[in-house]
């Protein structure tokens, strides 16, 4: 790629922000989008996030300058693809019972990361750009000549063993676990491990709704949670070299289709707007808590949130459990035991989850559907209540949750794929009927 200095160095920085950029001086065209002859014999193509008519603060769309525009592509063909699903229609009805998975090794012959993609659980329709799936991904070789778009929504993608280097069409990006990659709807990329050799896997979600945006702060005002500026963009880069033949991955209705391309999709040499994709460091997180009492709602930690029609309950929400400092006085520390209205999927990046010392394991997965009860295993309960409450670091470890106002269903290949924790309730069967009369 010519034109990328290193990826991350923090040049384009600031989520929603509008950006100009250009891998070759002087080819960004100046004071218009589409002049009659673009620089350097480039095509200007419009790459729309949003309709046109908008509002102003929410209009997202970039202007690309290509040296061949995308539509040199095709006729697509369909391309099977047995374990990528889509919307609720692919799920499997279940009972209303909490779920577990344990981690899902990876292929034993090797596959690029689209070829590798796992649908773990779902809901919505991307037709009515409404819900959300997660799905795993396991890569053991690079993509290749091989690129791959998602018309049915934005993907989120979320390391967990291996660092990714992101080729899109405005650039290169690189996320390592503890750090988040957001690739909006509609744009190429391809996704390769980032040292030649290493197998890579993660998880991804994918939001078939309004685009990810940042939570409203509300009483905490105008500083915490996730910060702007610590968004992370591509720079201009672009494939220099011989015309060579490559495939179109095009996910679109829920189906794979697959096209010929006789040069390479990541041709833009330079690029302005503000539909771009980001790479985000957890760990600059600034995390929110209780400093008297009571463990506060989850919420605090949203990074990313993908509204819904009615207010406060989400599509989707994207929330983090990173380390943090536990001070709350007289209070249950953990997660309390609850049933919420919202669906909860989690998953486990590194270290221990607080409220499951034993069996959620680092590339797990787990799911509390709606108004299904859930807290602390037992273990995790009697510790909590006996321990003494000095302030203490909870270190070492990052967990995430994808929450959504719809129902999530699995897969059959979730369900009967072998990774499915089926002793998982029994962490609560330890819990005993602790009332006594005689004290309070």
């Amino acid at each position: 790629m010519t034109g990328t200095a290193s990826p991350n160095d923090g040049r384009h920085c600031g989520f929603g922000n509008h950006f100009s950029s250009e891998a070759v001086a002087a080819a960004l065209p100046q004071g218009r989008n589409s002049p009659q002859r673009p620089p350097f014999g480039l095509y200007a193509e419009l790459l729309s996030g949003t309709a046109f008519t908008a509002p102003r603060h929410g209009n997202q769309r970039t202007w690309l300058y290509r040296r061949q525009p995308s539509v040199r592509s095709g006729p697509y063909a369909p391309h099977a693809h047995a374990l990528l699903k889509t919307g609720a229609r692919d799920g499997v009805d279940i009972p209303p019972d909490p779920l577990r998975w344990h981690p899902v090794p990876l292929p034993p012959e090797p596959l690029d990361f689209v070829d590798g993609l796992r649908t773990m659980v779902l809901n919505g329709d991307p037709d009515m750009q409404q819900g959300v799936a997660v799905h795993l991904y396991g890569a053991g070789k690079p993509m290749g000549q091989r690129a791959f778009v998602d018309v049915d929504g934005e993907l989120l993608l979320i390391p967990q063993e291996g660092a990714i280097r992101v080729t899109t069409e405005l650039g290169v990006l690189l996320a390592a676990p503890g750090e988040i990659l957001l690739l909006p709807r509609g744009m190429l990329f391809k996704v390769d491990p980032a040292v030649d050799g290493r197998s890579v896997r993660g998880y991804v979600c994918e939001n078939y709704g309004a685009a990810f945006r940042l939570p409203e702060l509300g009483p905490i005002g105008s500083n915490g949670l996730a910060n702007t500026r610590d968004f992370v963009a591509p720079v201009a880069a672009y494939d220099d070299g011989p015309a060579q033949s490559w495939e179109l991955i095009r996910k679109f209705g829920g189906a794979l289709w697959r096209a010929p391309a006789a040069a390479s999709p990541f041709n833009v040499v330079a690029w302005h707007g503000n539909l771009v994709p980001y790479v985000y460091d957890t760990r600059r997180f600034n995390t929110i808590g209780s400093i008297s009492f009571d463990h506060p709602d989850p919420s605090i930690f949203t990074v990313l949130t993908s509204p819904s029609d009615t207010p406060g309950w989400a599509n989707c929400d994207f929330v983090i459990f990173p380390p943090r400092w536990m001070v709350a006085e007289d209070t249950f520390r953990p997660p309390w035991y609850h049933r919420n209205v919202m669906s909860e999927c989690m998953g486990l990046v590194h270290g221990q989850y607080d409220a499951k010392e034993q069996g959620f394991l680092p590339g797990g997965l787990s799911l509390h559907n709606s108004m299904v009860p859930h807290g602390p295993d037992a273990d995790a309960f009697d510790k909590a209540s006996a321990a003494e409450l000095a302030p203490r670091k909870l270190d070492d470890t990052l967990a995430f949750m994808v929450e959504s106002r719809w129902r999530l269903r699995p897969t059959a290949f979730a369900l009967n794929g072998g990774h499915l924790d089926r002793s998982y309730a029994d962490c609560w069967t330890p819990l005993q009927d602790n009332f006594k009369v005689d004290r309070p």
